[in-house]
């Protein structure tokens, strides 16, 4: 016969139980933390994703490990850390294109973008650039409309890969301007911009942190950002909406999430953590240098701006014709 257990026994249990999980979270990290980034490595996911880091881990007294594993838009990895336990030791890089485009270019992505996360913070509101190869014969947009339009079908615009930001940036960007280029995906912004630099394929519309480097360093032409406004980063470099593109506006977004279930007092320390690196000094120079302006928030903010921005995204899909090659 089972009998139930005294009240000053079961008492006891919980009372060990509550006090071993605020003891966890007290302590939380007391090991290195595993940041998932569903990129290659070397593209501007990436890099935004190394220079948050190391101010992260002095911070929280762990090293945080940055996994690149590319794959599906993303998406296959951030199914991954969705059904990964939620005590703070695996975490997301995720930004436009994984909790923004996926979710209205495939039919299937294998997680809730609001459901299966707990928002930590974002990171970065991140400029988005038109760049070509220097012996593509167009020095600002104007040219480049002319050449295009002069030789429909016979310039290539690469992309992060189907789906990806620099993807639906293109689609949306022949919509607007009237012209036939072909897309060439790539898996990540590396790969793409690798072939860029060797004039293997001609142009590309991408985050800064990917393609700004190579414009500063005089290895591509950079002739327009896609924000209605100049992007600080970069004023040097007019708006396509100024430049003969009327209209066009396009910028990126990026933050990092928790597993849904996340203790709260984790995703404190780790929001904390977060904007203590996105306003020291060296991280910030070192992110405005790659094109993106730090926003540090709440998880609260981040929420909202998932929200707003998916119903956005799904539009600019739709109207952008993108589909999966």
């Amino acid at each position: 016969m089972i009998t139930s257990l005294p009240c000053a026994a079961l008492a006891a249990m919980l009372a060990i139980f509550t006090c071993g999980s605020s003891w966890a979270q007290d302590t939380f990290p007391d090991k290195p933390i595993r940041l998932v980034v569903p990129f290659p490595a070397g593209g501007g996911a990436d890099t935004l994703a190394r220079s948050v880091t190391p101010k992260m881990g002095q911070v929280l007294g762990q090293s945080i490990v940055v996994e690149n594993r590319p794959g599906a838009g993303g998406n296959v990895d951030s199914e991954l850390v969705a059904k990964s336990a939620p005590n703070g030791y695996t975490l997301l890089f995720g930004h436009n294109g994984t909790f923004g485009i996926n979710h209205g270019l495939y039919a299937r992505t294998g997680f809730d973008p609001i459901k299966d996360f707990a928002p930590i913070g974002r990171i970065g509101r991140v400029g988005v650039v038109l760049a070509v190869h220097p012996d593509v014969p167009a020095k600002s947009v104007q040219e480049l409309l002319a050449y295009l339009k002069a030789n429909p079908g016979k310039v290539t615009f690469a992309s992060a890969g189907n789906g990806t930001t620099s993807h639906i940036a293109g689609e949306m960007f022949k919509t607007a301007a009237g012209v036939d280029i072909v897309h060439v995906p790539y898996k990540g912004n590396g790969p793409a911009m690798i072939d860029l630099l060797a004039g293997r394929v001609n142009m590309v519309i991408d985050v800064m942190p990917s393609a700004y480097p190579n414009i500063k360093a005089g290895k591509l032409r950079g002739l327009a950002v896609t924000t209605l406004t100049p992007v600080a980063a970069a004023p040097e470099l007019p708006t396509l909406d100024a430049s003969g593109v009327p209209g066009f506006d396009l910028s990126a977004w990026d933050g990092l999430w928790a597993p849904a279930g996340t203790p709260g007092p984790i995703i404190d320390k780790l929001n904390a953590a977060l904007r203590a690196a996105l306003t020291d000094p060296q991280t910030r120079d070192r992110m405005l240098a790659r094109g993106s302006e730090t926003v540090p928030g709440t998880p609260e903010e981040l929420a909202r701006l998932v929200a707003t921005e998916l119903p956005r995204w799904a539009n600019a899909v739709r109207q952008s014709g993108a589909k999966i090659d």
